[in-house]
């Protein structure tokens, strides 16, 4: 690997050679046995400066990992789908109709900050607090 691939690799959280490369992945909070703490990109280690140990998350299976950013990524492209499946046909109507419709968006903005955003951000805070966690070996 260049050395350009590997900073890559550090600042975008990317895995080479796997097979969704280019997505990025979110950074794993590694729990060191002292107390210290470090985020690391799946697959990467991390050495913790205060007692030296060594942290490989490659021990994380990179299947559920990614199954784990496939999740997250279907739940923000839902909620983008959503908005734009509610105002492109009131602005689409209103260019028709005329721009009295536009009036309706207020309505659904409130709708959409009241009740909608907040169910949806619920179901995110629960899916994530029902991850597996995984119980790494210092190498």
């Amino acid at each position: 690997m260049t050395s350009r691939n590997r900073w890559r690799s550090v600042l975008f959280g990317q895995v080479p050679g796997a097979y969704n490369a280019g997505m990025r992945g979110a950074q794993i909070t590694v729990r060191c046995d002292c107390g210290d703490v470090g985020y690391v990109p799946h697959g990467e280690r991390w050495r913790c400066d205060k007692c030296g140990r060594t942290w490989n998350t490659a021990q994380i299976p990179a299947d559920e990992y990614w199954g784990i950013m496939r999740d997250m990524r279907r739940l923000r492209i839902t909620v983008i789908a959503t908005a734009l499946g509610l105002t492109v046909p009131i602005v689409a109507l209103a260019l028709i109709l005329g721009l009295r419709l536009l009036l309706l968006l207020p309505v659904l903005m409130s709708f959409w900050f009241l009740f909608y955003m907040p169910r949806w951000r619920r179901q995110v805070r629960q899916r994530a607090r029902s991850l597996r966690r995984w119980k790494l070996h210092p190498e």
